[in-house]
């Protein structure tokens, strides 16, 4: 009888093996998270987690973001807490302008919709759009933030931005954190600098902030030797408010009515026309208009004689409709426009 040889046996050995190792690598996961993202363009939990939560739906519209170039504006449209498109409402234009923002824009639209949030990365060779961009996209979070907190109810805490106002040393924006419809925080996240304004900033902003949060309004003193600074700060502070939803630390909300027909103020966007910015601010009551205003019209020479025609009309129209959808004033017409993108990016905020 033949004995195996040793080598045979190991040669054997080796092949058996080897099978094993190659019939247990053929068995691989039935679903590959890598894989699948490539095939069907999901995005991970985490990235679609860092948009705000609490089921917000509808457009919210973020802040002008003025940039060497121009201004930009976006709008998001959201369901159920995330971003489902985001779009440029304003972004530069004229020249080169027209070129950079048509190759830039989409990209970024598309940057905002996969990050869920504003930490997306510049376009390159478009600076300032993207810049300018993540801006309005930071601010039309914020909202949309502030208002999923209100839906949630007035003990969580929000964190609302302002609009920028414009002084004469420079622009002044004021951030707020809301909890149980107090402030609890307030902070210039912009204020003038440079020169002598560094020293007024430094003296003023931190009095401002405290003043801020004692009187839980914008109705606060302005600081002495700072009489513009003040000035900017308590509209940054009031269009912060105004953002704040109702119960959530809103001083114009009113609760008198059980709850059930809460009163809110919304200001809207800046909107930048060719003879000067036209700003809405609007209450809101059960879920209509019952008073709008312009809180900025253009003015000097013949805008003076053309504001006070045609706001008054502007303003009756936006309470008849209840909506952005009105009438141009006859002679009117860059007024009118900016009137009503101002009002629609308040009826956002309000939610509707």
């Amino acid at each position: 009888m033949r004995k195996s040889h040793p080598v045979r046996r190991a040669v054997l050995a080796g092949a058996a093996t080897v099978s094993g190792i190659v019939l247990l690598l053929s068995l691989k996961p039935a679903s590959d998270p890598g894989s699948a993202q490539a095939a069907g363009g999901q995005f991970p939990p985490a990235a679609a987690g860092q948009a705000p939560q609490g089921g917000v739906n509808g457009a919210v519209t973020g802040d002008a973001a003025q940039t060497q170039y121009g201004a930009v504006q976006v709008r998001l449209t959201m369901s159920g807490g995330k971003i489902t498109q985001a779009e440029a409402v304003q972004a530069p234009k004229g020249g080169r302008s027209d070129q950079i923002t048509a190759s830039s824009v989409p990209r970024l639209n598309q940057a905002a919709v996969a990050a869920q949030s504003a930490d997306i990365d510049a376009v390159s060779g478009a600076t300032y759009t993207s810049a300018g961009y993540k801006k309005s996209l930071q601010s039309a979070l914020d909202k949309a933030k502030a208002s999923a907190g209100g839906a949630q109810g007035s003990g969580n805490a929000q964190t609302v931005t302002g609009d920028v106002a414009q002084t004469q040393y420079g622009p002044v924006q004021v951030r707020i954190t809301v909890a149980g419809g107090k402030i609890t925080k307030a902070e210039a996240v912009q204020a003038p600098k440079g020169g002598r304004s560094d020293q007024i900033t430094s003296a003023s902003v931190p009095r401002l902030n405290q003043a801020a949060v004692a009187a839980g309004s914008a109705e606060i003193d302005a600081v002495s030797g700072a009489t513009y600074t003040s000035a900017g700060y308590k509209k940054s502070l009031q269009s912060a408010l105004d953002k704040a939803p109702a119960g959530g630390g809103s001083s114009q909300a009113a609760g008198s009515g059980g709850g059930q027909a809460q009163t809110r103020t919304l200001t809207g966007s800046v909107a930048q026309t060719q003879y000067g910015p036209v700003q809405v601010r609007i209450t809101v009551a059960g879920g209509k208009i019952t008073k709008a205003e312009a809180v900025q019209a253009p003015k000097g020479g013949r805008s003076d004689q053309i504001t006070s025609a045609s706001v008054p009309r502007l303003n009756q129209a936006a309470v008849a409709a209840g909506n952005a959808q009105i009438d141009a004033v006859s002679g009117a017409t860059y007024t009118s426009a900016g009137y009503k993108q101002s009002l629609q990016s308040a009826l956002d905020q309000a939610g509707g």
